[in-house]
């Protein structure tokens, strides 16, 4: 992560002054069940010194790593699971007017649980992350009621409602 001060010639010619943050572009990961529930995590963010309800995600932090491999990286780290079909959801930029960070959500399902061996130890900010499933209508009553307000869970549990009914790309 860089923190860099870009200057910005406006449409009348002046200049103007933006923070901008370079970031590793991310991932993100509504992962589903046979029971149409998703998995949600809770966890402490220090920035807004909240708990917040997210889903599993994380940094392409990987050199050569594709976007989906990430995405099965971060599901296995955080959550256990592997996933026999993936699915992009939606491409977001997190908050563009600070960071050029890109996030690309996908749909795991088909599910079962890494290995014992395959096991990750949750370290810092992970150590007290709690996992929980829910219904998806549960959860996107949630996103429209603001007890869910990360952008990438945001964004991607809508996606998901609107795919599973049929709406947006196949």
């Amino acid at each position: 992560m860089d923190v860099v001060l870009d200057e910005v010639e406006t449409p009348e010619g002046g200049a103007l002054h933006r923070t901008t943050v370079r970031h590793d572009d991310a991932v993100g990961i509504v992962v589903s069940d046979d029971h149409g529930r998703v998995l949600l995590l809770e966890q402490y963010r220090h920035p807004v010194r909240h708990r917040l309800v997210e889903l599993p995600a994380g940094l392409l932090d990987v050199a050569g790593e594709s976007p989906r491999d990430a995405a099965a990286r971060e599901l296995a780290e955080e959550a256990d699971l592997v996933a026999s079909s993936w699915e992009p959801l939606v491409t977001l930029r997190s908050s563009p007017g600070f960071t050029d960070e890109r996030v690309e959500v996908f749909w795991a399902r088909g599910l079962e649980a890494v290995s014992d061996d395959a096991r990750t130890e949750r370290l810092d900010e992970e150590a007290d992350m709690t996992a929980v499933w829910v219904p998806l209508d549960d959860a996107v009553a949630a996103v429209l009621d603001g007890r869910i307000t990360n952008a990438l869970a945001v964004a991607g549990l809508l996606a998901c409602f609107a795919r599973a009914r049929g709406g947006g790309r196949a």
